[in-house]
């Protein structure tokens, strides 16, 4: 018998999600909750382990004390709830649950959920329905949050008004005074800027902070990031006479994030990397997906306290049928999730790729429509991991182009999960493109093919449906 709330039954129509341990340890907030899912990831702590065929998993784990912890898990969002004390999430004893599911189906077997998880999951369903009815109702008093809205963007204009002599003190004194200074000074001006309610300018402040001691060459980076500063500054204080996407743009920029808006985009998304980034007092989680039908690649991204990992994740290589609305801005990427339709589905082929130099082109493409960014989402078509000096490229096997792998990725051990998948081989590769080299994210054995994540190549097609491989 299937829960209930009000009378309607709250199971899923498709068969509940089973995840391979790969997705399962993708979801672990750190190494170390990793590895303590690990050993809780065998029959052994467990009883009265089940799942009702809705996506629900629960069971009782030994811990050190008289009383087993009750785990019990919802796989259709992924979400989950523990009695343990952790404030990771998901703890160690829902991954351990999860890997028992994954690795042991028949120690999990389908039956009824017991009360305690049963409350859970009913109240967890409800919380939803009114969130999603909520989020419909509009603001309460739209004249107030116009007042405040303008309020806002008088106190960020006069916090870039004083970047902007910061930046003219700093080239009248020279680049050099920026060293001897040290970095109290940029504290003290990333900290005006939150007082602005700036928190975009705040963050690339404490940026150019780093910069004097990042080592050789330095003078040449400060120089280059205090231009897109000022950039940046000019664009908000002559923000009216831009084009709205733009415009948008710029909002984002400096934290202005505007909410998501125009008609839902119904697809089959495959889940194509997720890894959190510390920021200040606050995680930041990034979830890139790819739209199978629309071609379109979308970014959700979650927060969390300090300590605490962002609630939403979702498992690496599987495909959710659901909605996504988008942001304004250039390039539009980052995405609400919303309704889902049933549950998440096995692994799928990934997106078609492009070589090297196509990689390059659309990073270019979307720089020149905003030119404060990084990075951009991109899916390498087979490359091989080579060698070079100081690090690794990944190189065309067809081509004579290569791309850098990004400084930032040659100290994780996921490299090396991309060598061996390679074995000297094609491979394909999700990752992030920038001036900065290429992050590789997630990777699958590759056996040729050209288009692009985002590309309108006709060419294109998709590849065997091999399962991600998680490099983050």
């Amino acid at each position: 018998m299937l829960l209930t709330d009000g009378g309607k039954p709250l199971g899923a129509a498709a068969p509940a999600a089973h995840l391979t341990v790969e997705q399962v340890l993708a979801l672990a907030p750190d190494d170390a909750s990793r590895k303590a899912g690990n050993k809780l990831g065998s029959a052994g702590p467990w009883s009265e382990t089940g799942g009702d065929g809705s996506g629900a998993v629960w069971g009782l784990c030994r811990g050190s004390g008289r009383t087993p912890y009750r785990t019990v898990i919802d796989t259709t969002g992924p979400a989950y709830k523990c009695s343990c004390p952790s404030r990771k999430f998901p703890c160690k004893h829902a991954l351990g649950l999860l890997l028992l599911h994954a690795s042991e189906k028949s120690a999990v077997p389908a039956g009824d959920p017991p009360d305690w998880a049963g409350e859970w999951l009913v109240g967890r369903r409800a919380r939803a329905q009114v969130k999603e009815q909520a989020a419909g109702g509009g603001p309460a008093d739209p004249e107030a949050a116009r007042r405040r809205a303008e309020r806002r963007a008088e106190r960020i204009g006069g916090g870039a008004q004083e970047l902007e002599q910061r930046l003219t003190d700093l080239l009248r004194g020279g680049l050099a005074a920026a060293e001897q200074a040290g970095y109290g000074l940029w504290e003290e001006t990333a900290a005006r800027m939150v007082d602005a309610q700036a928190p975009g300018l705040a963050g690339r402040v404490r940026e150019l902070g780093a910069i004097p001691a990042s080592g050789p060459g330095w003078p040449v980076r400060l120089l280059e990031e205090c231009a897109l500063l000022h950039l940046l500054d000019t664009a908000w204080l002559g923000i009216d006479r831009l084009p709205q996407p733009l415009a948008a743009t710029i909002r984002t920029r400096v934290g202005l994030t505007a909410a998501a808006e125009g008609p839902p985009v119904r697809d089959q998304w495959l889940v194509l990397a997720q890894y959190d980034t510390p920021e200040g007092k606050i995680v930041t989680r990034r979830i890139w997906l790819y739209g199978r039908g629309s071609a379109r690649i979308a970014l959700l991204l979650s927060f969390g306290a300090a300590g605490r990992s962002p609630a939403q994740a979702l498992p690496v290589g599987s495909t959710l049928d659901a909605e996504l609305t988008f942001h304004p801005g250039s390039g539009q990427l980052r995405a609400e999730l919303g309704e889902q339709f049933g549950v998440p589905l096995a692994a799928g082929p990934p997106p078609p790729g492009v070589p090297v130099g196509g990689a390059i082109a659309a990073y270019g493409g979307a720089l020149s429509a905003d030119p404060w960014l990084d990075s951009w989402p991109v899916t390498l078509s087979d490359v091989i991991p080579v060698p070079s000096p100081g690090g690794w490229q990944l190189a065309d096997a067809h081509g004579d182009a290569a791309l850098p792998v990004a400084t930032a990725a040659l100290s994780r051990p996921a490299l090396w999960k991309l060598v061996a998948l390679s074995g000297g081989g094609p491979v394909t590769v999700f990752g992030e493109c920038g001036h900065r080299g290429f992050d590789p994210l997630a990777a699958w054995p590759s056996e040729g093919g050209a288009g692009g994540a985002g590309s309108a190549d006709p060419s294109s097609h998709a590849r065997p449906d091999t399962g991600a491989v998680p490099l983050i």
